[in-house]
């Protein structure tokens, strides 16, 4: 499977996908980290995470993918959120957990 296959098919499958550093229980940089306390604390359940550490092939192509340059990218129901600020943005505003909620409601 092409790798822009792979991440389509991964964003596509999963309701919320985070590609980071590291993983969840072990965030390998800052903004990864904080991410995913975000979206914990927006009540995120399920979260689907691809290390892209572990995977250089999509570290690589991630950015074509979504036109967006750095890591982590959040994405929910298929649609990029963005990094890390704009993530804590939303969690701040209250709007992340209201998209989370919404979502899990679906």
């Amino acid at each position: 499977m092409a790798v822009l296959d792979q991440i389509r098919e991964q964003v596509e499958s999963h309701p919320i996908v985070l590609f980071m550093k590291g993983t969840p229980q072990f965030p390998m940089c800052g903004f990864s980290s904080r991410t995913v306390q975000a979206l914990k604390a927006a009540g995120a359940t399920g979260l689907h995470s691809v290390n892209v550490l572990e995977e250089p092939e999509i570290r690589a192509n991630l950015p074509r993918y979504s036109n967006w340059p750095t890591f982590p990218q959040l994405f929910i129901n298929g649609e990029l959120i963005g990094g890390c600020d704009i993530t804590l943005e939303l969690y701040e505003s209250g709007e992340l957990a209201r998209m989370i909620t919404e979502m899990q409601k679906a």
